[in-house]
């Protein structure tokens, strides 16, 4: 590591290889070796020594909604990056929708952009939407760089972003598929929510009993029938339902194209323990039972859930009403959604090296940012130093959050994020933040890999 310089040594690196101690060797901006820890350090190279503090890699979370431009007030770069990076998170990906404009053509892309460009305290990248009408779009949106398609099945919450119905999903899919692009759904079907049970209030079960599991359930079924035809790539997000679990592992055995993600609040919140009136618990789909809650940490030990990732979506406190039928729903997670998945995962039995997993290697595999996600020579010098043991009681007044609204309040967690470092620079250490040294990140172009037909399928 002789042009190495930064050296930065733990007893406790988490490597692809496992935790070990090790001193990593930073040059220009990237991992250049993972060496043994008491490896000299050059001449001229600054050691940094975090003791018995964790070094993992940066977390890279695929679904946050930065809401800017158009709703600033909800959130923004500033505010959205600067949370994430106090959280340990070098990475996100903004989703499409919330923000005015959506994501849905390529100018509407650079004009998220060039809000984005001087805010970004981590490394930024876009998802694109699909909408009912934008199939011309979705290829040239592709092309500009987006990391995939969001898509809803049911109605968005948004006026501007309308869902897809079958025939919809179908002719969006098949033109992602053609160029080999990503396809990532909000999985809840409409006539199962219209169904069901639907009366305002603060009760938290009536809520709960209008987003039945089934509406998932059902939504997941047709998109993987979908994706099995097209041979496409499709991506479930925010899963909350057990009951779909089966139904997944089954298609993955199958060779289908799909991946799953759950999120912390799933894991780590229960519908048993929701008061009623507290809206800042309210999101779409709904915190199920702790019985629901054991099979998805289950799901995530075996692989048929993928990732973990936030969906951060935060409103304006006025929005957060007593009325869950009428309050915005969506969960402010980022600052702390490491902290509450490793708190809730050491419980069970699970590692670091298992978070960093769900939370950093596969989801940075996911949008494929092979220079991401890991410690290891070639990859960008990203990281988190953890104290693993420490605890800490959430108070929302700390928390970076444009609006200081959490469902975590008062809750103690076990992890606390020393410092956080983007490309060999550290970016936030003890609550002081660097100026922003984000960059703006785009799909990385490779060769589509060559498709193989879907067999017709056979009438009775």
């Amino acid at each position: 590591m002789s042009d190495a310089e930064l050296v930065l040594r733990s007893t406790r690196v988490i490597t692809p290889e496992g935790t070990r101690a090790a001193s990593v060797a930073v040059s220009a901006g990237t991992i250049t070796a993972v060496l043994p820890y008491d490896a000299g350090v050059p001449s001229g190279a600054r050691l940094e020594d975090f003791g018995d503090d964790v070094l993992l890699p940066g977390l890279v979370d695929t679904h946050v909604h930065v809401n800017d431009p158009g709703r600033t007030e909800w959130e923004g770069f500033w505010t959205a990056t600067r949370a994430a990076a106090a959280g340990g998170i070098t990475t996100l990906v903004d989703m499409p929708l919330n923000s005015l404009p959506p994501t849905t053509t390529v100018d509407h892309l650079r004009t998220k952009q060039r809000v984005a460009a001087d805010k970004a305290h981590i490394d930024v990248g876009f998802w694109g939407g699909a909408l009912p009408d934008n199939v011309k779009d979705l290829r040239p949106l592709h092309e500009a760089g987006v990391f995939g398609f969001k898509a809803f099945l049911s109605p968005s919450g948004v006026e501007e972003f309308p869902h897809l119905d079958q025939d919809r999903l179908a002719r969006s899919l098949a033109e992602i598929a053609g160029f080999d692009g990503l396809l990532i759904v909000h999985a809840e079907d409409p006539h199962h929510l219209e169904a069901a049970p639907r009366q305002g209030g603060p009760r938290y079960a009536d809520f709960l009993a209008s987003r039945p599991r089934d509406a998932e359930d059902t939504a997941i079924a047709g998109l993987v029938a979908h994706a099995k035809r097209l041979h496409a790539r499709v991506h479930v997000l925010h899963l909350s339902s057990s009951d779909a679990l089966p139904l997944i592992a089954a298609a993955k055995a199958e060779g289908v194209r799909v991946t799953v993600e759950t999120c912390p609040h799933y894991l780590t919140l229960t519908a048993e323990e929701v008061p009623d009136g507290a809206s800042e618990f309210k999101c779409c789909p709904p915190i199920r039972e702790a019985a629901n809650q054991d099979l998805l940490w289950q799901a995530l030990a075996d692989g048929t859930i993928d990732c973990v990732v936030t969906d951060h979506s935060p409103s304006t406190a006025d929005l957060k009403t007593g009325d869950f039928a009428t309050a915005w729903g969506g969960i402010s997670g980022l600052q702390l959604s490491l902290a509450a998945v490793w708190t809730e995962a050491r419980r069970r039995g699970h590692g670091l090296e298992d978070v960093v997993r769900w939370m950093s290697t596969r989801t940075a595999a996911l949008v494929g940012l092979d220079r991401k996600g890991a410690i290891e020579a070639g990859r960008d010098a990203d990281f988190a130093v953890l104290a693993p043991d420490e605890t800490f009681t959430v108070d929302p007044t700390a928390l970076q959050h444009r609006n200081r609204v959490t469902a975590y309040a008062g809750k103690t967690l076990h992890g606390v994020v020393r410092s956080t470092w983007l490309r060999g620079e550290r970016i936030v250490a003890d609550g002081e933040f660097t100026t922003p040294k984000g960059r703006l990140l785009t799909r990385p172009h490779r060769p589509a890999p060559a498709r193989t037909r879907p067999t017709p399928e056979r009438k009775p």
